[in-house]
């Protein structure tokens, strides 16, 4: 999906497009960071 935001953007130049773009960039760093972070605690579950 962020491709064919970034190709919509490129070709018109449609604001809206590319702010579409980095709020898909924006989701998908927040998911990978989520999910690193719940590899890390199933590696290293917490001690309490």
């Amino acid at each position: 999906m962020m491709d064919l935001t970034w190709k919509v953007f490129s070709m018109s130049g449609n604001i809206d497009s590319y702010l579409l773009y980095k709020e898909f960039e924006r989701d998908s760093f927040n998911l990978d960071e989520s999910n690193e972070e719940l590899v890390s605690e199933e590696v290293n579950p917490p001690t309490h």
